[in-house]
């Protein structure tokens, strides 16, 4: 899909203010509604100034976008990066669509705003009401999972300030990360979410849990999974080798002619939980380098002791 530069649909700086957003936005759809303007493109144009506007006009939209398309130029192809809006504090139950619904505004909308940001509007009441539930995606490293620890965590709330522009006001929460938590639960804060009306109770907060990417690891649910290298020789002989866990170091028996590819699980050793996950070691046979005479001639001798292996032979050649 292509990046689309609201700023420049609307006509407007990067900084400008939320009185110009609205202004301009009047202007423009007043100049392109179709009913009155005789412009062939009037209805796309219609369109694209209603999205713009959906999301400049809402400050946690427009600080997420912002901070998001600050290095992209509009019809640059464009995909999401992974977990691009962590650490923004939103209103809503992130289920929703975006504003006017699934279907209403261009797939570059859906796939920012779809799932993780919906107008949501605070109850009202004459008297006292409770405070709207806020939302948040954290990142933590994969190690929390296996321990249980507290972490500082900071999120990024969009405010106007007195020239009518936004900034973000940052707010630290120290949250507890139970054993066993997985990517996409959610850590509630009683009480931290919006402020109640008049003597209603604040609303809660909800934490989505995400994991940053590991360098040596990647997760699937609650199961581990390790890219294992082994010398050929561990693989084609057999070993015991030692290889890291998030819950630490073990012993892993090689059995002899072991394949790329292969799978060792190690039962229960994934994620913790009632019932645990699994951790599986994904073998991956690594080539020593031939750089002296003696180390190639060594090659040339395994060459010669296996002219039969046909390494190729399923792909017909």
């Amino acid at each position: 899909m292509e990046f689309k530069d609201y700023y420049k649909i609307m006509g407007l700086a990067r900084d400008a203010s939320q009185d110009e957003i609205k202004r301009a936005y009047r202007q423009l759809a007043r100049k392109y509604h179709p009913d009155v303007s005789k412009a062939a493109d009037a209805e796309v144009r219609f369109k694209e100034l209603g999205e713009a506007y959906a999301v400049l006009k809402d400050l946690e939209k427009r600080a997420a976008y912002d901070q998001l398309g600050k290095d992209w130029k509009a019809g640059q192809d464009f995909r999401p990066p992974p977990d691009w809006n962590a650490g923004f504090e939103y209103a809503g139950d992130g289920a929703g669509a975006g504003d006017g619904g699934s279907g209403e505004f261009s797939d570059f909308f859906e796939a920012l705003y779809g799932r993780h940001f919906r107008s949501g509007g605070r109850q009202q009441a004459d008297f006292h009401a409770r405070g709207e539930d806020r939302h948040a995606k954290v990142l933590i490293d994969l190690e929390d999972a296996y321990r249980g620890t507290t972490r500082s965590i900071t999120l990024q709330t969009p405010k106007i300030d007195s020239q009518g522009r936004v900034s973000m006001a940052a707010h630290t929460l120290n949250v507890t990360i139970p054993i066993g938590i997985r990517a996409g639960q959610h850590i509630r804060l009683s009480g931290q979410g919006a402020p109640g009306i008049g003597q209603g109770k604040p609303g809660d907060l909800y934490l989505e849990i995400g994991f940053h990417p590991h360098a040596l690891y990647r997760v699937d649910g609650r199961d581990i999974y390790l890219d294992l290298p082994l010398a050929p020789w561990e693989a084609a002989l057999g070993a015991t080798i030692k290889a890291p866990t998030p819950g630490g170091t073990v012993e892993l028996k090689i059995p002899p002619g072991s394949a790329s590819g292969g799978k060792l699980r190690l039962k229960g050793r994934g994620i913790p939980g009632n019932t645990p996950g699994d951790f599986y070691a994904v073998i991956r046979i690594d080539l020593p380098a031939a750089a002296a005479d003696a180390e190639k001639a060594f090659y040339g001798s395994m060459a010669e002791q296996f002219k039969s292996f046909r390494p190729r032979a399923k792909l017909g050649v």
